[in-house]
């Protein structure tokens, strides 16, 4: 059986990322850092929920010892921060950072380790943000632009070795990270929104799913944004 571990993988996009891989036949490792609720409902699913902080070294090298082989990461975990550059922190700065690209960099650090010997993929969720950028969301645009460029480097580092990585760039998804939007927010942008709608969480899903199984995809940023 094909093992894969999804960060941030209990709720919101990463739950429909772990759901639709165990639906294709894999052994699906959930992680969350603090949500318990979130974490009962994935367990209850039938996914191996693991409560672990990607910020902390110790606590994803412990996760890497329990795994015998893994042949899928998906780096989902993160955070947003609406605020303007001004107003911005920098402990915000740096909880986004640690979150969304710290993370990103500690899971990938073991799971090449893990696929040297037999190969693999990894995929980094980053946003249409990160290549456009987005107004009073210059943190988590600096974050997910930064998960591009490690995504790229990553791929033309340990592509020789059997390892493919590629990254899918949602647009405006249906999910609580845009809870602080009014409906008049999210009408503007769907006028931004060729396809007229905000995606699912299952679409996104679905573009992890090709970028794990399509063999000459890597170094590969997937836009999945309705035409944003």
């Amino acid at each position: 059986m094909k093992t894969a571990i999804v960060t941030g993988g209990t709720r919101g996009i990463g739950l429909a990322i772990s759901l639709a891989l165990q639906e294709k036949g894999y052994l699906v490792y959930a992680t969350y850092r603090r949500d318990e609720s979130s974490a009962r409902i994935a367990k209850e699913q039938g996914l191996q929920v693991v409560r672990a902080d990607g910020a902390d070294e110790g606590a994803v090298k412990a996760l890497f010892e329990t795994i015998n082989r893994l042949d899928l990461l998906v780096n989902n975990a993160g955070v947003a921060l609406y605020r303007q550059v001004q107003d911005t922190t920098l402990e915000e700065w740096n909880e986004v950072f640690a979150s969304n690209v710290t993370s990103a960099f500690l899971y990938s650090k073991y799971a090449v380790k893990k696929m040297l010997s037999a190969g693999g993929v990894i995929v980094n969720i980053s946003s249409v943000w990160g290549e456009r950028g987005g107004s009073c969301e210059s943190a988590y645009s600096a974050s997910k632009a930064a998960l591009i460029g490690f995504t790229k480097a990553l791929a033309a580092e340990v592509g020789y070795s059997g390892i493919r990585v590629n990254a899918v760039a949602p647009g405006c998804i249906e999910t609580s990270m845009n809870a602080h939007l009014s409906d008049e927010e999210k009408q503007s942008l769907v006028g931004e929104i060729p396809a007229g709608r905000f995606g699912t969480p299952e679409e996104v899903a679905s573009a992890v799913c090709f970028l794990a199984e399509n063999a000459y995809c890597n170094g590969t940023i997937l836009a999945v944004n309705g035409g944003f």
